[in-house]
C-alpha cells in the first residue's frame, strides 16, 4: 500500500504542477453550476430538485475526463520515465492503482466543490439528502469507469492527443449506446444489451437518487476490467 500512496503523491504533484488540473475543476464547477441554474433555468422551473444538474454529468465527464487521462502513460512515454518506472520496485498492478487513486481524488474534490450547488437549492424548498448522497455516490461511480477507460487508451495511444480522442469517442459511445433504441427498432436482446452496456442507462437511476446494486455493479466492472486491462497492457510492452 506504501508503493501505491508513494505513486499517488507522485501523480497528484504533477497535477498541481499541471494547468489542466485547474482547468478540469474550473470548467467543471462553471459549466454544471451555469447549465443547472441558467441554461435549465432552474429559478424560472419552480422545481426544487437537482436531476438536472446530474443528468449533464455524463456529457461532462465525456470531455473532461479524457483531459485528464490522456498524459497519464501517453506523457510517461513522451518524455521517456516510463522505463525509469518500469526499473523501480512496483508492479504494473500497483503503478496503474496509484494512478487510478489520484485521477479520482482529483475529481472527488472538483465534486466537493459542487456542495454549494444542493445548498442552495435547499434555500428554495425541502431537498431529500438521501436523494442527494445517492446522487453523488452515482457522480463517483460513474466517474471511476470514465477514468478506468481513459487510462487504458493512455497506455495504449502514441501520444495525448490520440489519446484524448480515442477516451472522448469510447466514452461518447459507451454514453449513447442507449440512444440507439430510440432511433432504431432493435429486437429486444439486442435493445436489452446496449442498455446494460450504456453509461447513461446505468447512470439514471443515480440521477433520481436510486442506489441499485446492478448499476453498482456495471460501474464497478467497468472499472476493474479496464484498469485489469492497463495492466496487461504495461505488461505486455516489456515484451516488446
Amino acid at each position: 500500500m506504501k508503493r501505491i500512496l508513494s505513486i499517488v503523491r507522485r501523480e497528484m504533484t504533477s497535477y498541481a504542477n499541471s494547468p489542466a488540473a485547474y482547468i478540469f475543476v474550473l470548467f467543471f464547477l462553471v459549466f454544471c453550476s451555469v447549465w443547472f441554474f441558467f441554461v435549465r433555468n432552474f429559478f424560472a422551473r419552480g422545481d426544487v430538485s437537482l436531476r438536472e444538474f446530474f443528468a449533464v454529468m455524463p456529457a461532462v465527464f465525456t470531455i473532461l475526463v479524457p483531459a485528464l487521462t490522456m498524459r497519464l502513460w501517453a506523457e510517461e512515454k513522451r518524455q521517456g520515465t516510463y522505463e525509469l518506472l518500469a526499473t523501480m520496485p512496483f508492479s504494473e498492478g500497483e503503478l496503474v492503482a496509484g494512478k487510478f487513486m489520484a485521477t479520482m481524488t482529483l475529481i472527488a474534490m472538483a465534486t466537493a466543490l459542487t456542495l454549494p450547488v444542493p445548498l442552495l437549492v435547499s434555500m428554495f424548498g425541502q431537498i431529500d439528502p438521501g436523494q442527494v448522497a445517492g446522487e453523488y455516490l452515482g457522480v463517483l461511480f460513474m466517474a471511476a469507469a470514465c477514468a478506468s477507460v481513459g487510462q487504458f487508451v493512455s497506455s495504449a495511444a502514441g501520444n495525448q492527443i490520440s489519446a484524448f480522442i480515442f477516451t472522448a469517442l469510447a466514452l461518447l459511445c459507451l454514453t449513447l449506446l442507449n440512444q440507439l433504441n430510440v432511433w432504431l427498432s432493435l429486437p429486444a436482446p439486442v435493445a436489452n444489451a446496449l442498455n446494460y452496456a450504456s453509461i447513461n442507462f446505468h447512470f439514471e437511476s443515480f440521477v433520481s437518487g436510486v442506489v441499485d446494486t446492478r448499476d453498482v455493479g456495471y460501474f464497478s466492472l467497468l472499472s476493474v476490467l479496464f484498469l485489469y486491462l492497463t495492466a496487461k497492457e504495461l505488461k505486455m510492452r516489456k515484451w516488446r
